[in-house]
């Protein structure tokens, strides 16, 4: 691939490969806290303290960031690495950042497997359990109040909860629909979307753009499929490898909003279509995930370790499940920085194309009501015992007994709702405390 590194970044210094490398890999080591904690933490150290990129370059690589698929914070550290040491500097950044939460979800995935039936094993997931629920609806709030500026995108995020919650229609075909009403509104009326209405100024293409975006596009794909291709022609294509690189290549492409966008869908999918895993396990990998470095979406490695885990042949469940992870990691991050590799060359006139724009708004109103689904999803089966999925017609809607319902996991929801909200702890503190007392809660009373 020959992309070469923006000519510019606008900062005071250029660091040498070795210089960064080394806070690329300690970025990749402490990037806990989400994607705000995390695009926060790359702008203290790569603008403010090394002064690698001036401020308006960060913003710039943020706006166009967020119009991609994926998560935003890897594929920002990918964009940014890109201007400072071109396809090499995007490399290596994207995949530091990506690969010690990686590794460190492996383990857990592992303990997970192996230690289920011990109490301390046992009584830190149902801890962790209350604290997704609360970390889930903080989620719904701060989003809600960044997308949610008009009356028409507050209407969008309704149109997308009754859709994905009632009529069960595919999380896709919202986001399409979401994005082509964004980008016809924009064209005529871009102030019902919270757009301005006045352009940035653009800066001059850059050069044989296109023979750079296209070689990026033809080399990512070779590399982002070819995993999937080997397992296919090695085990035939109903192996549960082969199923685990088609789904969630598919989900990096609808993957807009970032992880809590593509939960519900992906929880749906996981638990309902293919069956890899229980409705309370999927609430249990994103508690895992909330306690690692790296992007949130690493929940989905989970749930392809737990899917080819259980259908290990012809290997060992350990084996299985690790390639399993392997795979899933591989088809989920690979995508993102295509889209930045294939994109950088144009995104001066990206950042300013109105339409696209309202397309971005649009989605992300759209994404508030995905989340609403899957806040409400996490707490029928967090606080119920037993939530079965009934159709009527058209209608999709879960029955449950309010009677069944869990008064441990109530009360320990909402101590982590007073420690999120009230004492505005942080989230690694509030999973650590949640899993210390769900551990004392199964000691003292038992499953």
């Amino acid at each position: 691939m020959t992309i070469e590194a923006a000519h510019t970044t606008g900062g005071e210094q250029t660091p040498t490969f070795g210089e960064f490398f080394k806070v690329w890999l300690k970025i990749g080591c402490i990037n806990f806290g989400g994607p705000a904690g995390q695009i926060a933490m790359m702008h203290r150290i790569v603008v403010d303290e090394k002064k690698w990129v001036e401020e308006s370059r960060f913003l710039h690589a943020l706006n166009f960031c967020m119009l991609l698929p994926g998560p935003e914070a890897q594929k920002l550290a990918t964009y940014i690495g890109w201007l400072l040491h071109g396809v090499r500097g995007g490399l290596t950044a994207g995949i530091l950042f990506v690969l010690p939460g990686a590794l460190v979800m492996l383990g857990l995935s592992l303990l997970y497997a192996l230690g289920r039936g011990f109490s301390v094993v046992d009584g830190a997931l149902f801890g962790i359990k209350a604290a997704v629920l609360v970390i889930v609806v903080e989620a719904l709030i701060r989003i809600g109040k960044r997308a949610l500026k008009t009356s028409v995108l507050l209407w969008l995020a309704a149109g997308a909860f009754i859709g994905i919650f009632f009529l069960a229609l595919p999380f896709p075909l919202i986001v399409i629909a979401a994005a082509l009403v964004g980008f016809l509104v924009a064209r005529s009326s871009p102030e019902l979307l919270g757009l301005k209405d006045d352009a940035d100024g653009l800066a001059p293409p850059a050069p044989d753009r296109w023979r750079q975006a296209i070689t990026a596009t033809v080399v990512g794909l070779i590399v982002w499929w070819t995993p999937v291709a080997l397992a296919v022609l090695v085990f035939g294509p109903s192996h549960v490898l082969v199923s685990i690189g088609i789904f969630f290549s598919k989900l990096a492409v609808v993957s807009f909003g970032g992880a809590y966008a593509v939960l519900a869908y992906m929880a749906q999918q996981a638990v309902e279509t293919h069956h890899w895993m229980t409705a309370p396990e999927m609430v249990d990998g994103l508690g895992l995930a909330e306690t690692t470095p790296g992007p949130l979406i690493l929940v989905t490695q989970f749930v392809g370790f737990l899917a080819a885990f259980r259908e290990p042949g012809p290997f060992s469940p350990v084996t299985a499940g690790i390639l399993g992870a392997v795979m899933t990691t591989w088809v989920t991050f690979t995508p993102s920085m295509l889209w930045i590799f294939a994109g950088a060359p144009f995104v001066e006139q990206l950042r300013a194309n109105k339409r696209l724009s309202g397309a971005l708004a649009a989605i992300t109103a759209a994404v508030v009501g995905v989340i609403l689904n899957l806040t409400v999803w996490f707490a029928l089966h967090v606080l119920f015992g037993h939530v079965e999925e009934r159709h009527t017609g058209w209608l999709r809607w879960y029955a449950f007994d309010p009677l069944a319902l869990d008064l441990k996991a109530t009360a320990l929801a909402l101590i982590a709702g007073v420690l999120a909200f009230w004492l505005h702890r942080g989230l690694i503190e509030v999973v650590a405390v949640m899993a210390a007392l769900g551990i004392a809660v199964r000691l003292i009373f038992g499953a």
